[in-house]
């Protein structure tokens, strides 16, 4: 089982049809399909909506911004379930609020009821914008506390701030981190993956694309080729077996959306 728990209909500065979607996952058993961080949600949420019924390999994730969107049990399922997606994608850098705000915690409580997953999508490439002071992943140790039942999944590893996200990792059974993979940024793949490895946070990644950034193939190769980079090194390695368990995760079944 490949899950690519990380892909877009459209990035910050490229778009793709549904199509060039649909190609680009052909290899994988399934992909979160994330909305993007638009103005107008609704509409973002409802052409998701649309590809998600026509692909059976495609999990949607609507985008929602509690600070000014909905946050009621059947307003957060009118923008959801409703629409035949499963999860939420918050963008609280960009959106310039506070994972913790008193409307995103009650976003939260309805998620935890409706079993749906929350994708933290905070990590780079962040806009001229963005508040990193809300990209920060401690501050979702007082979510996690609050409501234990709820899955969430730490975008990008947290990135820059890596360290933290390992530490909720440890902490915090339901939450789990995207370990999505960048070719062209070979020494950081490095280095994240042993430090995952090193904390014992390997069980806690999914794979991730983050397409159309990265095609989820190359994404995989790199992934599984990853000792293979270090073959003329005396640098630490990491147990294959280790990196295979995240490349074939059952994200789906494992956060219950299925």
């Amino acid at each position: 089982m490949i899950i690519d728990c990380h892909t877009h209909l459209s990035g910050s500065d490229q778009s793709v049809d549904a199509e060039q979607h649909r190609r680009a996952c052909e290899g994988l058993d399934g992909c979160f399909v994330l909305a993007g961080c638009a103005e107008d949600s609704p509409q973002s949420n409802r052409e998701l909506s649309a590809y998600v019924a026509a692909n059976p390999k495609a999990v949607g994730f609507a985008v929602i911004d509690p600070t000014c969107g909905p946050v009621s049990r059947k307003e957060v399922k009118s923008a959801t379930a409703d629409l035949g997606l499963k999860g939420v994608v918050l963008y609280c850098a960009e959106a310039n609020f506070h994972p913790a705000h008193s409307r995103a915690m009650r976003l939260y409580e309805q998620c935890e009821e409706l079993g749906l997953g929350v994708f933290f999508h905070n990590g780079p490439p962040f806009s001229s914008s963005a508040c990193l002071d809300f990209a920060r992943p401690w501050l979702l140790d007082e979510v996690a506390r609050t409501f234990p039942a709820l899955r969430m999944i730490v975008g990008r590893m947290g990135l820059p701030f890596l360290e933290q996200t390992l530490c909720l990792l440890a902490k915090h059974e339901q939450v789990y981190a995207d370990l999505t993979v960048s070719p062209q940024k070979i020494w950081q793949v490095y280095n994240v993956v042993v430090a995952a490895y090193e904390a014992g946070a390997m069980d806690k990644l999914l794979f991730g694309s983050g397409y159309p950034y990265a095609m989820p193939g190359v994404c995989i190769e790199t992934l599984l080729g990853f000792n293979k980079m270090l073959s003329d090194t005396h640098l630490p390695q990491v147990p294959r077996e280790k990196l295979r368990s995240v490349v074939e995760r059952d994200s789906a079944t494992l956060l219950g959306l299925k």
